[in-house]
């Protein structure tokens, strides 16, 4: 993951078995190693995706929870901005000869910004989510409260409507329950910018897509999970690791479980490449 790959890791065991101990382990442990880490338990309120937007849920406690070694106990999102921001504001002023109050180095900052974050636009939302980064840094260098503010509301997926978001910001798009992911992708390759080794993402009690009712709803959550599966071990993505947590019911059981889902099944299956 710190060099720029990507991995999962589904963590299996009966209730009571150490499964969150096991992932608190590895979360402080990462931290430890100057990883980025966010965590939150899925429940009837928070899936992967759902019709009454409980992917987004997911997204916004994962947000909440976001943590570095400095601020262990979540709400890490504008300490992470703000570092990234001054180092950026500190190497432009050196290389420019611009004061921190001389109005020139706004314009300045905010070419190097989208110089570092190229990358990023080449992404899906990445030019939104480049623009929202920028717009925040002008809020913070010019003392708009309010575009600071509009700034951290879409990275955190509180905007209803993308024409309040327009309005705001210059972006044409919000984060949904549908882009959440790929929203997670771009802070998996900026906190790497910002000087962090990478972003970890730890899910647990999985058991609770298992207990959706509906075989579609059921599926589509089963759908996003095999999306995650293949975008970090097909090097899709860069700098995120996905820790998810579930009873082997869940994995293993043919009716309900992850293994009636063919696709993930083939994936996760025991295989002459796996065993030694």
């Amino acid at each position: 993951i710190e060099d720029g790959g990507a991995s999962f890791r589904l963590i299996s065991g009966q209730y009571g078995s150490g499964k969150s101990f096991l992932l608190q382990m590895i979360r402080n442990n990462a931290m430890d190693k100057n990883f980025v880490v966010a965590d939150a338990d899925l429940s009837p309120e928070r899936r992967l995706t759902g019709s009454k937007g409980q992917g987004l849920s997911t997204y916004r406690e994962l947000l909440q929870h976001l943590s570095t070694p400095t601020r262990p106990d979540g709400g890490s999102l504008e300490a992470i901005l703000q570092k990234w921001i001054m180092g950026l504001q500190s190497a432009v002023s050196k290389e420019s000869g611009y004061r921190p109050n001389e109005p020139q180095l706004v314009g300045a900052v905010s070419e190097r910004i989208a110089e570092t974050m190229i990358e990023l636009s080449e992404l899906a939302y990445g030019f939104a989510f480049s623009n929202v980064i920028d717009s925040y840094w002008r809020g913070m260098k010019t003392g708009d409260d309010d575009l600071k503010q509009n700034a951290l509301r879409w990275l955190r997926g509180e905007y209803a409507t993308k024409t309040e978001a327009k309005k705001d910001l210059p972006v044409d798009c919000i984060i949904e329950d549908g882009s959440w992911y790929e929203i997670l992708k771009l802070f998996a390759v900026f906190v790497k910018k910002a000087g962090y080794k990478g972003l970890l993402v730890f899910l647990d009690e999985g058991v609770n897509l298992y207990k959706i009712p509906h075989k579609q709803a059921r599926d589509s959550n089963y759908e996003k999970l095999l999306t995650i599966f293949n975008d970090t071990m097909q090097g899709k993505a860069q700098n995120i690791g996905v820790f998810f947590s579930g009873t082997p019911q869940f994995i293993y059981d043919e009716r309900r479980g992850l293994f009636n889902y063919d696709a993930l099944r083939t994936r996760l299956e025991d295989n002459r490449f796996s065993r030694k």
